[in-house]
């Protein structure tokens, strides 16, 4: 008789996203039993690039005014107006 078993590789990294808040008590609880390593994710470059341009900013433009921008870029590069 064969049997199947799960292989999972130790130090595999997913990501959960808590849909109920009961499930974090568990999640701490297997923390506290180090069983589990809960780290935040990190920064992608390109938030810590927007935050940090927008940090040395007099004014931040708005996701609308962005938006319009890449909209104009867009119509440029594919020659429409």
């Amino acid at each position: 008789m064969y049997e199947k078993f799960a292989i999972f590789e130790p130090m595999s990294t997913i990501r959960i996203e808590i849909l109920n808040p009961n499930a974090l008590k568990l999640i701490e609880g297997m923390q506290d039993l180090k069983l589990i390593k809960v780290s935040d994710e990190p920064e992608s470059k390109l938030k810590a690039y927007l935050k940090k341009m927008r940090r040395n900013a007099v004014s931040a433009p708005t996701i609308d005014e962005i938006t319009e921008i890449v909209e104009e870029v867009r119509a440029e590069r594919h020659g429409k107006k």
